[in-house]
């Protein structure tokens, strides 16, 4: 697939800058979105450099001021890009850019990881194995066989397993167990499929990653689950972007959104 063949005229991006460190290596991408994660960042791709991945590392940063992705720090690691956020939006709109920055450059597929830390890095080659062996969305569990949940918090495995899993199961046509699980992998072929269309304005927040866990069942695409190991802090503040009740609320208006079919093109 080569950039000049995409239909992306009309694609709807938030502005950004590219800060480019490397030439492209793999056919794979991993993105990872990041806002003001300091030292978990940091860890985070030490230890995706550690383990000899095959996939270019792309940083798609939500506009951090923390000085953790300092280009002092980065070229000190085999990350590709750091795309930084300029424009409106939070999570949807950075996984919106760097998606398309990707599919631009010509990757076949890619893979999200959270940069919070908390996601062990080791299943990204079982995801490309899986967009290798025709998968077109690759979901990340941490609650099946193999996987491992550790110390999460009571009410996100009750609201994960109790809600959020068997809604977006029933409306994608696919039993999922670990649908806010941001770690996940999308073929090319699943973005760019014109019954899709992820490049709009309508994911802000969390949609575009609710949408692409319905999306796939319904026009047909090919899904597998993984597991995944996460592990949160223990004793300590969850590291999360949805703060209070209004937050929580909030993805769950969202969740619902997708389940009921509001993000169709």
């Amino acid at each position: 697939m080569n950039s000049h063949e995409l239909n992306d005229a009309d694609w709807q991006l938030p502005t950004y800058e590219t800060a480019l460190y490397a030439e492209k290596q793999h056919r794979y991408a991993l993105v990872i979105p990041v806002i003001n994660e300091g030292d978990r960042i940091r860890g985070q791709l030490q230890r995706i450099a550690d383990a000899a991945l095959s996939v270019d590392v792309i940083v798609a940063d939500g506009g951090s001021v923390d000085g953790s992705l300092d280009p002092e720090f980065i070229t000190t690691l085999p990350v590709r890009a750091v795309l930084t956020k300029t424009g409106e939006g939070r999570l949807s709109a950075q996984l919106r850019m760097a998606y398309a920055w990707c599919l631009r450059e010509g990757y076949e597929g890619i893979v999200t990881i959270d940069g919070n830390g908390k996601d062990g890095v080791e299943a990204v080659n079982d995801m490309v194995a899986q967009l290798e062996a025709g998968c077109d969305y690759v979901q990340g569990s941490r609650y099946l066989p193999g996987g491992m949940a550790e110390n999460t918090p009571l009410e996100r495995t009750i609201a994960n397993r109790g809600i959020h899993a068997p809604l977006l199961s029933l409306a994608g046509r696919n039993w999922f167990t670990d649908t806010t699980n941001g770690f996940r992998a999308y073929s090319a072929r699943y973005l760019l499929d014109p019954r899709v269309q992820p490049f709009r304005d309508v994911f802000q927040r969390y949609e575009l990653l609710f949408y692409l866990t319905v999306r796939a069942g319904q026009i047909g695409m090919k899904v597998a689950q993984l597991p995944v190991q996460r592990r949160y802090p223990p004793n300590s503040a969850v590291p999360t972007k949805i703060d209070g009740i209004s937050g929580k609320l909030a993805v769950l208006k969202q969740t619902f959104a997708a389940a009921m079919g509001r993000f169709a093109p």
